[in-house]
């Protein structure tokens, strides 16, 4: 059928803005105002201050420490130019000054809670914490977490004090425009340790048993039990592996369910350490992992070819009347010095060929505007 890149965009629409793992400790959070103690429980580094003379033998040394917008960087101007009506990302670090690690789990994050304005800096609406990071410093950290940031007045989904709290969708009400729902949960695909699921009397993140149809009708009940007409659903999903581009046929499955039976509108998956494949099915869309945004990986050798850090923006314009997908328009970005920058040319166009390569396979290909963004491409169908 004919490709499109957007269908008829008229004033009701909502945008949002979605990206890969968000995540703001260890490295980072030294080179902040308020660190935590840099001490690590690693295999072989040991200080937090390594990952930051990695950085800097990598892309140069910057000075120490940065202000609370730095690591924004040049992601800032373009939430003014895009103007986002929510802004959804999956925090992957605990808040907090805990010292009380998780035994036997090899990477630890954490940003000290007084380095929190990073995140409001951003005006981020909502925070989704179901990863396999958020407990990365017990249960004590993950209340700090919790607390700290409704303090800061972020939302927060996928983690609670119990399951009904883990559970629970984010709701960002947008007065006339309608409201946006976030359900966020995780999978043990990603590294998610079972011990960390919530359950009616201990905190912890949104775990579902496992992708089948059981966990699905849950996941409906829930859904329909609040969506109401004008309403966006968006599903925030942490899963599967961190390298390769293949997308499990269960991934699929279970993701086009979310749409076909659970009433979602939007499908944001991550966990991945770069961008994969988009889908857009029955012209809702699907994001089967965003790659990493921010993190504090420079340095690092390993699956270079993967190009972990270069990233994108993502901004989805949807109608609300029917949760198809408008439009979306993506940015491209590179991480360097711990800092948010907009990505080079042949790196746009690098993710513009990875991104319709690997969305053949789905009806989607990406092209590269004249401003250097990328543009979504699909196949106008119901099927």
């Amino acid at each position: 059928m004919l490709s499109r890149s957007s269908a008829h965009i008229g004033g009701d629409v909502i945008t949002l803005f979605l990206c890969g793992d968000v995540m703001t400790g260890r490295g980072i959070d030294q080179v902040l105002p308020h660190p935590n103690s840099p001490e690590l429980h690693e295999p072989y580094v040991k200080s937090a201050r390594g990952y930051v003379a990695l950085a800097q033998k990598a892309n140069g040394s910057f000075p120490i420490p940065v202000d609370f917008a730095y690591v924004w960087g040049d992601a800032l101007p373009e939430f003014e130019r895009a103007a986002p009506n929510a802004r959804i990302v999956n925090l992957e670090t605990a808040v907090t000054a805990s010292g009380d690690y998780w035994r036997g789990k090899g990477i630890h994050y954490r940003m000290h809670p007084r380095n929190v304005p990073c995140l409001t800096a951003a005006n981020i609406d909502c925070c989704v914490l179901a990863n396999n990071h958020v407990l990365d410093w017990g249960r004590a950290g993950l209340d700090e977490t919790l607390a700290t940031l409704a303090a800061a007045k972020i939302q927060t989904a996928g983690a609670g004090a119990n399951r009904a709290q883990a559970e629970a969708p984010v709701i960002v009400d947008l007065a006339q425009r309608g409201r946006v729902l976030v359900f966020a949960f995780g999978s043990e695909s990603s590294g998610i340790p079972r011990e960390w699921a919530a359950t009616d009397s201990v905190a912890g993140v949104n775990l579902p048993a496992d992708l089948s149809d059981d966990t699905m009708r849950r996941i409906a009940a829930q859904v329909g039990g609040v969506k109401r007409a004008g309403d966006v659903a968006l599903a925030s999903i942490h899963w599967g592996e961190n390298w390769g581009y293949t997308i499990a046929r269960e991934q699929t499955r279970f993701a086009r369910a979310l749409i076909d039976a659970a009433g979602v509108d939007v499908v944001h998956g991550h966990s991945s350490h770069h961008v994969k494949a988009i889908d857009v099915y029955r012209g809702k869309l699907i994001l089967y992992g965003c790659g990493d945004f921010l993190t504090d990986y420079e340095g690092i050798t390993g699956h270079e070819a993967y190009r972990g850090d270069v990233g994108l923006m993502y901004f989805p314009t949807v109608d609300p009347q029917t949760g198809r997908l408008a439009r979306l328009r993506m940015t491209p970005t590179q991480v360097r010095q711990f800092r948010i920058n907009r990505a080079a040319l042949a790196d746009a166009q690098w993710l513009a060929s990875l991104l319709t390569r690997e969305g053949a396979r789905f009806g989607t290909r990406a092209d590269v505007d004249a401003d250097g963004r990328l543009a979504l491409h699909w196949r106008q169908s119901d099927t």
